[in-house]
């Protein structure tokens, strides 16, 4: 339930600079231009942003529904893609307290901050151990463990109460009090109430409760694919990550979203704080340690963290990229037997291909992508493509589609909306 915080503001109410609003919509749209939902927005996108952004100063803007819909890679999840013009909304605010965020976070948290990422992250582990075993020379051991359902359970209320605490003493500027109001309508808004299905019911076949919102306990979940999710997710966490560097005095730990290892010299030990970890996420902030994803060997047998396993001397991908880029090139192969590739399908292969080898190229794996393209892609891809030293595709010819203009932009625009009305109905 929401807490009308600010429901007697009154006239003299702070303003939203239009300037901040601009700048969020165009970083919004650096990676959604081409969707259906930005196209629409970006017909008319000056009066647009300057009507999202009267809705705000006069108190009156709500979340718009959401599309929720599955994926199946890495993992199934259940995504919520919100609204454009909210997604600007989320952009705005996160420009306005990630700066402020940085300054409490520990360094060890590696999601969804400038700088850090998968990568960051999985290096910063594999020097925990070799820093740990001093160069492998003597005995240490890693726990790995993980939250159970972790966007589904973060609890509204304690997020809100702690959002609230930390911008009334932090934030500096003189709109604070429309950051909070929007901090507390995204906060409290839940998409599963009011969504449109993209796909079918059948899809949700097989994905737990606990990593559903449709089936989250009242007052629970945020929303996997928010911006806010993810930068709220961290803020969550952040108290139980000072509760491990210092109050346990743990000198090696690190943490991406809900996955967190601990590296430690002494075995027992580390068991002995598991029943800490799980007291201390229970009762601070509701949420239930995996018991099923508990890990605990000695650094030789390696870890698998981030999608790669992390052994002395050697960090090698994990199988299941291995499957999931095997099934890539089966998806592109299929496509190039089928009939010749249009722009916008050699468009995706380069963005699928590169996406992998992307990921492949920060570890020893030249042989595994030489034996992936040369024995499993499809040699007809080679009229439209070239790698360079297995590392990247290279197209023989332009292949950027022209540019819409406004008519078609508009053509578009009036097709997304009756596409929503066909889903309504």
């Amino acid at each position: 339930m929401q807490l009308n915080l600010f429901t007697s503001l009154t006239e003299n109410r702070p303003k939203i600079d239009p300037g901040d609003l601009f700048e969020a919509y165009f970083l919004c749209r650096k990676n959604k231009r081409n969707t259906h939902n930005a196209l629409v927005f970006e017909v008319d996108y000056e009066n647009n942003l300057l009507k999202l952004a009267e809705e705000i100063n006069n108190g009156t803007y709500q979340p718009g529904r959401s599309i929720a819909f599955i994926v199946n890679k890495p993992v199934k999840r259940e995504i919520f893609a919100a609204d454009f013009r909210d997604r600007v909304v989320h952009h705005w605010l996160i420009a306005k307290l990630n700066p402020l965020f940085e300054r409490i976070f520990i360094n060890d948290s590696y999601a969804c901050r400038t700088g850090k990422g998968t990568h960051f992250g999985i290096y910063q582990a594999n020097d925990f151990i070799k820093s740990c075993s001093e160069n492998y020379k003597t005995d240490c051991y890693i726990l790995k463990l993980d939250i159970a359902g972790f966007f589904m359970h973060i609890n509204r209320n304690i997020l809100f109460e702690r959002l609230k605490q930390f911008i009334i003493k932090h934030y500096p500027s003189a709109d604070k009090p429309l950051v909070l109001e929007i901090c507390e309508k995204l906060v409290f808004n839940n998409p599963a109430q009011n969504c449109i299905i993209k796909g079918k019911r059948k899809d949700w076949h097989g994905l737990p409760h606990n990593k559903s919102l449709f089936h989250s306990s009242a007052g629970c979940g945020l929303p996997i694919g928010n911006f806010t999710s993810q930068v709220f997710a961290n803020f969550y966490l952040n108290p139980f990550d000072h509760y491990i560097k210092t109050i346990l005095n743990m000198r090696y730990y690190g943490r991406y979203v809900d996955d967190f290892v601990i590296v430690h010299q002494d075995k027992d030990f580390l068991k002995s704080l598991i029943t800490k970890i799980r007291d201390y996420l229970k009762g601070e902030l509701h949420l239930t340690l995996h018991p099923n994803k508990i890990y605990l060997q000695h650094y030789t047998k390696g870890v698998k963290f981030l999608g790669v396993v992390i052994k002395p001397n050697r960090i090698y991908i994990a199988n299941r990229t291995k499957g999931n880029f095997y099934q890539a090139i089966q998806k592109q192969n299929k496509i190039a037997r089928d009939h010749k590739p249009t722009k916008e399908e050699q468009a995706e292969f380069l963005s699928y291909m590169n996406s992998y080898l992307g990921i492949m190229m920060h570890y020893k794996t030249y042989r595994l992508r030489k034996r992936m393209i040369r024995k499993h892609l499809s040699g007809w891809w080679e009229n439209y493509f070239y790698t360079k030293g297995y590392s990247k595709f290279v197209a023989k010819r332009k292949i950027a589609a022209r540019p819409l203009d406004k008519s078609q932009l508009l053509q578009n625009a009036r097709e997304y909306i009756e596409g929503e009305r066909m889903l309504l109905n």
